[in-house]
C-alpha cells in the first residue's frame, strides 16, 4: 500500500468538525493510501487546541482522528537526516536558508521513509533535498 505523510495543515483540513474547502483538495491524496503524522505534527495540533481552548469533546475528536494515522516517532535516522539537511540547505546566493524548525522535522520523517508530503504549504517545503512534495497550493 502507497504512503504518505500529512502536514499539520492537511490534518486540520481533514478533521471531521472542521469541514473546509481545502479538506476537498487532499481527499484524493489520502483516500486509498496509508497516512502517517510526524511527531512534530501531534505537538502542532495540541498547541492548536490549547490556544483556541477546544473542549473535550473537540480533544476527544482529535485523539480519535489521530489514531486513523501511524505517527512517526522520532529515532536516530531522523535526527541525523534533520541534521543533514539543516546543513545542505542554501539559498540562491549561497547564504543558509532558514525552514522553521518543526517543518524541517517533518520533512526529514517524510525522507528518512522516503514518502511523499502532503502540504498545503508548499513554499515551506520547496527545494527540501530528497523531498517529494504533494500540494494543491498555488
Amino acid at each position: 500500500m502507497d504512503w504518505v505523510l500529512l502536514d499539520t495543515n492537511v490534518v486540520v483540513y481533514l478533521l471531521p468538525s472542521r469541514p473546509n474547502t481545502n479538506a476537498m483538495l487532499y481527499q484524493s491524496h489520502v483516500e486509498g493510501k496509508s497516512t502517517a503524522i510526524a511527531f512534530v505534527t501531534v505537538g502542532e495540533l495540541y498547541v492548536l487546541a490549547e490556544r483556541n481552548m477546544w473542549g473535550p469533546t473537540r480533544v476527544l475528536e482529535l485523539e480519535t482522528h489521530l489514531r486513523t494515522s501511524v505517527v512517526i516517532p522520532y529515532d536516530i535516522d531522523i535526527c541525523k537526516t534533520y541534521a543533514r539537511l539543516k546543513t545542505s540547505l542554501k539559498t540562491p546566493s549561497g547564504s543558509a536558508r532558514v525552514i522553521r524548525s518543526n517543518d524541517l522535522w517533518i520533512a526529514a520523517c517524510a525522507v528518512r521513509h522516503g514518502i511523499p508530503l502532503v502540504t498545503h504549504n508548499r513554499r515551506h517545503f520547496e527545494g527540501i533535498p530528497g523531498l517529494d512534495i504533494i500540494s494543491e497550493a498555488p
